[in-house]
């Protein structure tokens, strides 16, 4: 179990890379003295300076501002250029409030961050965590996802085992790896998830994983999302069956009134007949079916600035894909010189 109180920012992740890893000191001194600056503002302030990142963020990133306006326009095709400009900057607005919001949720007691939630479906959390069986809890990157995820097991004084994949930053992924486990959670590396996922839902834990993005081509069914057809993992549903465990979509979004406020939803309610392909391509649909549902109606706090379409509908991303392609021969260019 990971130590709460650890400030070692070269901890390593379940089933990742063990190896050494370069000095990360310099940029580890100055998060902390960010977060340290943040902890002492207020919390409005922090989100109302988060969103004037978002603002200037909106105006001068002109690679995600356009792969959020393509997706927009790809899921709404009925919504005008001026409901997408705006909700494209509203998406920019709470992704930089939100930023800022985790960096200073870093600095909070535990006090603090149970005070700074309220939650919705408190019966359901409580039925996941007291099935002896376990349970999975789902989500996607919607709202405070990070805060959700801290606020859940501190509420149920039990840690979780969360599923993420590696950031490519080393100083970004140690701090999220500190953030994530400095209460006890645990977490698995995704290229390596499943053996250590089945010893955990083997001993009754609660195992959350994040189920909006695209997973490798050979690794997902086809699901409906957004009105249109995406790749999306089954790991879930395999688990769910194999195990027999009840799947809770769940989420942490900020409402109207600037307060974070947790939901459980109730357990979702799974196909098992004879046919287990039939079962893992319906159950994995209901899955994506209710994170998008909760999407539908927080539109503005979902993470749009994923290529989320981009295996059946390369087209739209077909500059962005082509100048990533250029990046990568030059960048392999540049390792292959001696």
């Amino acid at each position: 179990m990971a130590n709460p109180d650890s400030q070692e920012p070269g901890a390593a992740i379940v089933g990742g890379d063990q190896s050494a890893q370069p000095d990360i000191t310099i940029q580890w001194r100055y998060m902390g003295v960010l977060q340290t600056i943040l902890s002492a503002i207020p919390p409005s302030q922090v989100a109302f300076t988060g969103r004037c990142l978002g603002i200037l963020a909106h105006l001068l990133d002109g690679r995600h501002r356009n792969i959020v306006t393509t997706n927009l326009k790809f899921t709404h095709p009925q919504w005008s250029r001026d409901t997408i400009h705006d909700l494209s900057g509203k998406i920019f607005q709470h992704l930089g409030a939100t930023l800022f919001s985790i960096l200073q949720i870093n600095g909070f007691t535990r006090h603090q961050i149970l005070a700074a939630v309220r939650i919705r479906g408190e019966r359901h959390l409580h039925n996941a965590f007291r099935n002896p069986k376990g349970a999975i809890v789902i989500s996607g990157h919607l709202g405070n996802w990070e805060m959700g995820i801290l606020f859940c097991s501190l509420y149920m004084q039990q840690p979780m085992v969360l599923v993420a994949r590696p950031i490519e930053i080393g100083v970004i992924d140690r701090w999220l790896y500190r953030f994530r486990t400095r209460f006890g959670n645990v977490i698995i590396d995704k290229k390596n998830a499943l053996p250590h996922l089945k010893h955990a839902l083997r001993h009754g834990a609660v195992v959350g994983l994040m189920i909006d993005q695209e997973p490798k081509h050979k690794d997902g069914v086809d699901v409906d999302f957004m009105g249109r057809t995406v790749s999306t993992t089954p790991a879930v549903a395999l688990m769910a069956r194999r195990y027999d465990v009840p799947v809770f979509p769940t989420y942490c979004v900020r409402e109207k009134d600037g307060g974070l406020t947790f939901v459980m939803e109730p357990p979702l309610k799974l196909q098992k007949t004879g046919d287990i392909r039939a079962d893992l391509q319906a159950n994995t649909q209901a899955m994506t079916h209710a994170i998008e549902t909760a999407i539908r109606t927080y539109p503005d706090q979902w993470f749009w600035c994923h290529k989320r379409w981009k295996k059946y509908y390369p087209h739209l991303y077909k500059d962005l894909l082509a100048r990533q392609e250029r990046r990568a021969r030059k960048r392999a260019m540049r390792l292959s010189k001696p």
